[in-house]
This record gives C-alpha cells, sequence and structure tokens, in this order.
C-alpha cells in the first residue's frame, strides 16, 4: 500500500515538470561579421606534419552512381546557367559568376574548386588532431555554400593557403562576403586563428558594417 502511494506521489512530481525540448544539435546561427570575429578561438599554427594527401578530396560525394566527383558536383550546383552533363559526368556549356573576380566564366574545364579555408590552412589550425574520416568529410563540405568554391584557376594559385592576413579577393567590393564566408567556415568546424590572422579580420571586417555571418557546426 505504501508503495503505491509512493508511486502515485513520484507521477503527481513529474507531471507538473515543465516540458523543455531540446535545441536541434547543430543550429545554425547568425551574428554581425563584428561578433563572429570575436567568438573565435585564437591559437598558435604549426604546419607540422602536413600533406595534402592527408585530406582525401574531391570523392563521389553523395551520389558515386551519377559519376560526379566532388569537383563536379561543386560545378553543377553554382552554375549560374547550368552545363549539360554527359555519362561519366562530363560537363559541357553552362556559366559560372565567380565571385572573387567578379567576371562571368563559360567553360568549366578552366575553374579550380578553392576550399574556402584551405588544406593547409585548416591543418595548421585544428585539423591536425582530426580523425582521417573528419578531414575527408571536410575536404568534400558541401554541407555549407561557402565551405567550396568554383574560382579561376589564377586566384586559386594566388590565394594558395593564405589566410587574409596575407591575401583577399581581387575584386575589392567582395571582400566582406569573403571574411564572412572565412569566419563562417572556421565557425562551422571549430577551427582556430592565429594572432596575425585575427588583426586582420577584425580591421576589415570593422568597415563591413552590414556583413553578417550564417554558419552552422559541422556535424
Amino acid at each position: 500500500m505504501i508503495t503505491a502511494v509512493l508511486r502515485g506521489l513520484a507521477a503527481a512530481a513529474l507531471a507538473v515538470l515543465p516540458v523543455t525540448v531540446p535545441p536541434p544539435a547543430h543550429a545554425a546561427e547568425t551574428l554581425p561579421l563584428t561578433d563572429a570575429v570575436a567568438i573565435l578561438s585564437v591559437a598558435a599554427e604549426s604546419r607540422d606534419g602536413y600533406g595534402r594527401d592527408k585530406f582525401r578530396h574531391w570523392n563521389a560525394g553523395d551520389a558515386p552512381a551519377d559519376g560526379c566527383n566532388t569537383r563536379a558536383e561543386v560545378l553543377i550546383h553554382e552554375a549560374v546557367t547550368p552545363p549539360a552533363v554527359s555519362p561519366g559526368c562530363r560537363l559541357t556549356g553552362g556559366s559560372w559568376w565567380l565571385y572573387y573576380d567578379a567576371i562571368v566564366v563559360t567553360s568549366a574545364s578552366g575553374l579550380d574548386i578553392d576550399h574556402m579555408v584551405p588544406l593547409a590552412e585548416a591543418w595548421d589550425s585544428g585539423a591536425s588532431a582530426w580523425t582521417v574520416q573528419r578531414r575527408e568529410t571536410y575536404a568534400n563540405d558541401q554541407g555549407a555554400e561557402p565551405s567550396l568554391i568554383a574560382v579561376t584557376a589564377l586566384s586559386n594559385r594566388s590565394e594558395a593557403d593564405q589566410d587574409p592576413a596575407e591575401w583577399l579577393p581581387p575584386a575589392a567590393d567582395v571582400r566582406c562576403r569573403y571574411l564572412a564566408d572565412w569566419v563562417g567556415t572556421k565557425l562551422r568546424w571549430a577551427l582556430a586563428v592565429d594572432d596575425a590572422e585575427l588583426v586582420a579580420l577584425e580591421g576589415t571586417a570593422s568597415g563591413c558594417p552590414y556583413q553578417t555571418v550564417t554558419y552552422e557546426p559541422a556535424p
């Protein structure tokens, strides 16, 4: 009888507790650029042990049956005018707006796919401690628009593995967007910045009062 009473009291207590729904595990967040820069982690960088082969990239993506690897899938997704896709994922026609250079290009063969935060920079900033699988996921990240960007070969080679303290896009009027994409990618993957990078980000972001950063933590 006592046990039954105790069970009834416990049930009644639970019934009056407020129900709390936990937030989504990977909710997207939007911040002013200057605020987003302020929450970046700061740490010294190290390139010890880096090799491009530490990041398996341009894999088959989510649809290996279509013959398109990550590079081709990004080109198809970013096309302003869709290219024709023939067997083996050969792309013909199409057009692309390349925001680094503020130009339109009509040949996929002349384009590179840029990792917004280059692989070497990602390694320096924390990816050296990741698993092989997580580095592969990073190198083929199609879960966020800024992660992989179609660019001219010239811009890609000019940027190389530099951060915003050393390189910004040739088209000056897109630099606020570039910084937002850079910062959003670093926040998405919990990558750090070094002191020089932070100073450059803070200095340039101060001239982008209306720029926001939207990012969603990587799964």
